[in-house]
């Protein structure tokens, strides 16, 4: 199994969204950067991804599952995208903010600090249950 974080502007589509989408999920498309189209390519079935709200918040809100692996993204007229199917898990008790990550040494190494503008990346297990961990009470 694998852990990843995908971002998400909830004024577009939020960790409510997702949850309404129900078991069957929702598709997770829209990329258009080839840094997280391949991070697409990469998932799994059952691999956990943290939601992230970005913009708005700027903060892991929730825990979704991905559902379908990768396949051609519809909302990419020229072919060269790629969509994952993705369904609510939960939400966390609380949020975890991107300044809390920041200031937690053990996981400063992270792409959502260093690639700010990536929104399909890469966590370590570590680092998973590090962010886990801040946000339940």
């Amino acid at each position: 199994m694998q852990y990843w974080l995908l971002k998400s502007e909830p004024d577009v589509w939020s960790i409510d969204d997702q949850k309404k989408a129900g078991n069957k999920g929702a598709v997770w498309d829209g990329v258009r950067n080839y840094q997280a189209r391949n991070n697409l390519s990469k998932m799994n079935v059952n691999d956990l991804c943290f939601f992230y709200h970005s913009n708005i918040g700027k903060e892991i809100v929730g825990i979704v599952k991905v559902v379908k692996s990768s396949f051609p993204d519809k909302t990419d007229k020229k072919g060269r995208f790629l969509a994952v199917q993705v369904r609510f898990i939960k939400k966390l008790e609380k949020p975890v903010t991107l300044d809390q990550v920041k200031k937690n040494k053990l996981i400063k190494h992270l792409p959502l600090i260093k690639q700010s503008r990536l929104s399909v990346m890469p966590i370590d297990f570590k680092s998973w249950k590090i962010i886990y961990k801040m946000g339940i009470k």
